[in-house]
């Protein structure tokens, strides 16, 4: 595509130069065929790799028609994670920034009362987690949507899939009928398909075409390990891709909270700084987090599935599977945060004999073959040990911490939900955990005698 590409998808020249201020001067496909359609008042669906450019494909038009009758509140995006959130609001102020764009990030873990005033203030772009927007509709009626143009729906497959149901139901109540709505996601599902035959209006539908659902440009590997070492693998994975890299940021995937918290804890204390990114850290810690290893002061970041999402980190050039996910779309998700916008990237997968035909479903899926990538055994042996009762020690100081403290809190309210004695609930639950906990101490012990 030439550089009036983007002319040629109607949009006003400040846009484009504003665009080009970021270094976006040519439509990416998804923006090329997605823009005039939603320009002309159309439903639209897309779906497209991940670092494909969805998110200017529905910020770009919106800003457009905004500036062509300006009032808040004109636009509501929603997506399933704070960080994503943040991210594109940062776009829409970005592009917006010369027509004085006034715009609002409402997630969870930040003060109500200020997102509230924040609402009442009428901006023009709301960008909101469905759980928090869905509880500031319920509790306070300073703002409403009555005028809203435009509903986004990004990362749609997630949102859509069941999980959000009834903050959904709370939110789409509180929403004009006469709306445009558009619906964004890497990989097409079952929810999106039905969503395209039964939504009324007519929609405009595109999907990437493509035999492989993951970039060209990504390199992609498995390590073999057996269960019980596979933290001295990922040491290892990390060291060795350091002897020929040492500059490059590594966003490590992991599956819960607290085997996030506990692999950070120890990846630190071998002497690979890290940051942790998971639900139970406090939303101020995950963006100062975040943006630490953004501008790269700290050049690892563990986290959960929370960062598989939409996040858009141009330095990371490392993507590591602790864990094999066990649904292929979350694998796609995650390998897309590198080799993103043409650049190169690599991913590894630390696999498990227990783990086989999960890989083998993640290789059917994306129509890919992952090659090995081979580790000195020897090296992993002489590691092992350390890595074992570090980890160890990470336990014991976690109990120590408050880190199960927010947990608890949410254990609580759902046991008063179910008319359950929340009292004696957290006390059954308590003896589960420290019997664990014991089962667990005795294994590492055993392991590493």
């Amino acid at each position: 595509m030439t550089d009036k590409a983007f002319a040629n998808l109607a949009l006003n020249p400040w846009i484009i130069r504003q665009c080009a201020s970021i270094g976006v001067k040519t439509p990416t496909p998804i923006q090329a065929n997605c823009i005039p359609p939603i320009l002309k008042g159309r439903d639209c669906i897309g779906a497209a790799k991940t670092g494909s450019g969805k998110t200017l494909a529905f910020a770009l038009p919106i800003i457009q028609k905004l500036c062509e009758d300006p009032y808040g509140i004109f636009a509501l995006i929603l997506t399933p994670t704070r960080e994503l959130a943040y991210q594109i609001a940062d776009q829409f102020a970005v592009i917006g920034k010369v027509m004085n764009l006034r715009h609002c990030v409402i997630v969870g873990g930040m003060d109500m009362v200020t997102q509230g005033q924040e609402l009442a203030k009428r901006p023009h772009v709301v960008v909101a987690t469905p759980g928090r927007l869905s509880d500031h509709l319920e509790s306070c009626n300073t703002f409403n949507f009555h005028k809203l143009r435009f509903l986004v729906v990004d990362e749609a497959d997630r949102l859509l899939g069941g999980h959000f149901d009834e903050q959904i139901k709370t939110i789409f109540q509180a929403l004009p009928k006469q709306r445009q709505n558009l619906f964004f996601s890497a990989t097409i599902t079952d929810t999106l398909e039905k969503l395209k035959s039964v939504t009324g209006k007519d929609v405009f539908f595109y999907e990437a075409p493509a035999e492989v659902a993951t970039v060209e440009e990504l390199e992609q590997n498995y390590v073999l390990c057996p269960k019980d070492v596979k933290d001295a693998y990922l040491v290892e994975t990390i060291r060795n891709y350091r002897t020929s890299n040492a500059d490059g940021n590594i966003l490590v995937f992991t599956d819960t909270c607290k085997n996030c918290q506990i692999l950070s804890m120890t990846l630190n204390e071998v002497g690979f700084e890290n940051v942790a990114l998971h639900a139970m850290i406090k939303q101020q810690q995950r963006l100062a987090g975040l943006a630490r290893f953004k501008s790269n002061t700290v050049k690892i970041l563990l986290a959960t599935d929370v960062a598989s999402r939409g996040l858009d980190i141009p330095t990371v050039q490392l993507v590591i599977n602790h864990n094999v996910p066990k649904v292929p779309k979350e694998y796609i998700h995650r390998v897309g945060r590198t080799a993103r916008s043409g650049r190169k990237g690599k991913a590894i997968t630390l696999v498990t004999p227990y783990d086989v035909k999960l890989l083998q479903a993640i290789e059917a899926h994306i129509n890919t073959k992952l090659t090995e990538f081979k580790l000195d055994d020897s090296e992993v042996g002489k590691i092992f040990t350390q890595v074992s009762v570090t980890k160890g020690e990470a336990y014991i100081k976690l109990d120590e911490q408050d880190f199960y403290e927010k947990k608890m809190i949410n254990k609580r309210k759902k046991w008063i939900l179910e008319g359950l004695d929340p009292d004696e609930e957290e006390e059954k639950y308590l003896k589960r955990v420290k019997k664990s906990k014991r089962k667990k101490v005795k294994e590492i012990t055993e392991e590493t005698s």
